[in-house]
Parts: structure tokens; sequence; C-alpha cells
């Protein structure tokens, strides 16, 4: 049966971008056409999809969706200080961006991790930009980018503005941009609002997840060091977490109002990472139904 969103969509209150989700981990989540259809009785319109899917993108489309991002199936290899393995997943990802963006560009998301954290971030840098570099190309003549998210995980680059200011010197065509997504630059110390006026130009994807700065945990246990009797709750730290957008203290009318006075075209889409609701159907579809409601005020 043809699943098709309705003829009403989701849009952002200010800049009236599309809302749609990131695909998660869950089981109800991984069945696409079953997922494609709870998203257009609740008027999503976009979904990303999460590597495995490059050959779901024709059948997203096909139903009348909308694909935010799809992400690269090889992160790590790409930074690897082994000749051999940055070959082979730089051609792993070529292949893939060519099959996946035969029916029209798309957004390829990635988080800069590199295999060997233990090796100078500035080394780590080069490996990086010589591998996506081999990828350029590819992106170019299918009108379509790499979008990097700055999840601060173990020795992840292009996190900061200063690192995402060195990718971006480096490749200058547009293929490679920014996932924005604040909640990381909130657990940072990192201004979202002064981080998207310098680098809206360069961002082709937004993820919509707010983040929550804990007092009592910061006074406690610091940020620098891990608890010793305590345990931090899901999707966070002892002296922070991720909230639903609108549960925490990302300004989200500035950031709409930002991304609509620079000619944003992209999506925005909610990335479900919240203790009070993943990790049961029920709550995880009440999240996502929140989140749209927060961000289009329906």
């Amino acid at each position: 049966m043809s699943i098709a969103p309705p003829v009403s969509l989701l849009k952002t209150r200010t800049g009236a971008f599309p809302v749609g989700f990131r695909q998660g981990f869950s089981d109800w989540q991984k069945e696409l056409g079953p997922l494609l259809e709870w998203a257009g009785e609740n008027q999503f319109g976009v979904v990303d999809v999460k590597a495995d899917a490059q050959l779901s993108v024709d059948e997203i489309r096909a139903r009348g969706f909308r694909v935010g991002s799809v992400d690269l199936p090889e992160w790590r290899g790409m930074i690897s200080p082994d000749v051999g393995t940055r070959r082979e997943s730089v051609a792993k990802n070529r292949e893939f961006i060519e099959i996946a963006a035969k029916s029209g560009p798309l957004n390829f998301f990635v988080v800069m991790l590199p295999e060997k954290p233990e090796i100078s971030r500035r080394e780590n840098f080069g490996y990086m930009v010589e591998s996506y570099g081999e990828l350029v190309p590819t992106l170019e003549a299918l009108d379509s980018h790499v979008v990097i998210e700055g999840w601060p995980g173990p020795a992840a680059l292009c996190c900061t503005p200063e690192g995402c200011r060195a990718i971006l010197r480096e490749f200058t065509s547009g293929s490679v941009g920014i996932n924005y997504d604040p909640s990381h630059l909130v657990r940072m110390g990192i201004d979202p609002v002064r981080f998207l006026k310098e680098f809206v130009s360069a961002v082709y994807h937004v993820h919509a997840k707010d983040a929550l700065l804990l007092d009592e945990g910061l006074y406690e246990y610091g940020n620098l060091q891990p608890a010793t009797f305590s345990e931090p709750c899901g999707f966070g730290e002892m002296c922070w977490r991720y909230t639903l957008p609108g549960f925490g203290i990302v300004p989200w009318d500035r950031i709409l109002s930002i991304l609509a006075g620079n000619a944003y075209t992209g999506a925005v889409c909610i990335e479900l990472e919240d203790a009070a609701f993943n990790g049961t159907i029920e709550g995880e579809k009440e999240g996502l139904l929140l989140s749209g409601r927060f961000l289009s005020d329906s």
C-alpha cells in the first residue's frame, strides 16, 4: 500500500521549515514502512535515516517524504593512520553516495571520529582532510553535501568553532558543511546563537535537540571528572543532560529567526535523546509529538 504524508505538514513557527525526525534505534523505528505510516499520520514530512538505508531513499521519496540526511557508512576508517584503511573507507563511502543520491541531492551525516584517538588531533585532522577531499568530486557531481555534527565524543574533530572554521577553510566549494545541533554546543559551553551566526551559510541540516545544565550536579561533581559513587542519567552526564526541544535552555526562536534571515532551505529534524521519553514505544512517540508541537506551535 502506498503511504504518503498528509497535505498539512508540520512546519516551524518561524521560517516555515519542514519538521521531521531522525530515525532512532528502537525496534519500532527500524522497519521503514510502518515508521513512514506513523510519520505521515502525525504530519511529519521529513526523515533522517541510518547508513543501512541506501536502498530506502527512493522509497521514502516515492511515498512523498523528504530525506533530511543519510548516515555515511564509514566514519572512523576515513580518519585512520593506515592508508589502506582510508582508501577502503573512501571507496565504500563514494559508492554509497553514488547509489543513495542517484535520485537527487542528499545530505550525508557524519561525526568526525578518528580510528586512533590517541594520535594527535593535528595528525588526525590531516587524515580527515585527505579522505573527505577524495569524496568532493562525487559530492559536487551529485549536488550533495557531507554534513558534520559536532558530537564531542572521544577525540572527535570539528565540534567547536575552531574546528569548524578549519574544515571549512579546506573545503570551500560547499560540499562539506555543518549539521547544526545546538545541544552539543550547550554542553560544551559554546554559545549556540553566536555559533549559528558565524556558520549559518555552511549549515545544510538542523537537529532539534535541547540540553539542560544541571547546577547541583556541576557543584557536586564539576565538569572534568566522572562521579565516584553516582551514575549519570541517560543521555547526559552529572552536570548536563539532553532534552526535547523546548525543555532545555536553547533559544529556539532566535535560532529559527537566524535561519529564516539567512535563506536556510533545509529541514529541522528532531533527534530524540531524552531519558524521560526514550525507552518505550509510547514514550518515544510522545516525545516526538511534543517536540513537533513545540517547534510548530500547532
